[in-house]
């Protein structure tokens, strides 16, 4: 079903647009549903101190020394599986739409790789087969977030996207470093896990919206010049 899903993305996205930038933008959903899930947890869900995955772990009992009972898991996890489509087809979409290099397409590529790995992390929930779930989740930490400074160097978008980008990225890497040393720097596990995934997630947000504003307006008729006669005429006029 998901390659079928590329084929059609692949066909269609000069037909569409702004689908792949509407398809970024959905990624708020994410933040969304896991505060509905969170808020059903019995004791209160931390944010410092459970991570992520946890909203989506299906058992309730301790779990790497933290208790977790998470009701709503099942959401969670397909929030999960919905964002990593969403990355995935969204970034193939504005890639064959938008992207302005070799650069740019790699930036893109690099972030619909990143959303296979969170289609992963909910089809493997972090009790039922850790191994798969870990590899999920390291993809777009690592992989994704690399993407953000790639694309904050090469796409074309305005100064502030770009910095904002580009720090946002190097940000959540220089979180994973310390994340994967077991330096949660006050934080907590959930809080360090959060500096490394909530950027990427905002980032594709924020360029979605963008984009989709940029294809929204209005645009200049182009202007074109007869060498016959030397007349300049426009778009509209021809028409």
């Amino acid at each position: 079903m998901l390659v079928k899903s590329f084929r059609w993305a692949q066909q269609h996205s000069a037909h569409y647009p702004k689908l792949g930038p509407v398809l970024y933008a959905t990624s708020i959903q994410y933040f969304a549903i896991q505060l509905f899930v969170a808020l059903k947890w019995t004791p209160p869900y931390s944010l410092s101190r459970d991570t992520i995955s946890d909203l989506g772990n299906t058992a309730c009992g301790t779990w790497n020394g933290r208790y977790v009972c998470s009701p709503l898991h099942s959401l969670m996890n397909v929030s999960f599986v919905v964002l990593g489509i969403t990355m995935t087809l969204g970034s193939v979409l504005i890639s064959r739409y938008f992207a302005n290099g070799r650069a740019s397409e790699a930036g893109f590529a690099a972030m619909a790789i990143s959303g296979l790995g969170v289609i992963m992390v909910g089809f493997f929930p972090e009790n039922s087969v850790p191994t798969l779930h870990g590899l999920g989740a390291a993809i777009p930490f690592a992989l994704g977030n690399a993407s953000l400074i790639i694309l904050a160097l090469s796409f074309k978008m305005p100064a502030v996207l770009r910095v904002y980008s580009f720090l946002s990225g190097v940000m959540a890497l220089l979180g994973l470093v310390a994340y994967a040393s077991s330096h949660y720097l006050g934080l907590g596990e959930g809080g360090m896990e959060r500096v490394v995934a909530y950027p990427q997630t905002v980032c594709l947000v924020v360029i979605g919206f963008y984009l989709a504003a940029r294809y929204s307006a209005p645009q200049r008729p182009r202007t074109i010049r007869t060498r016959a006669s030397g007349r300049t005429t426009s778009d509209l006029e021809r028409s």
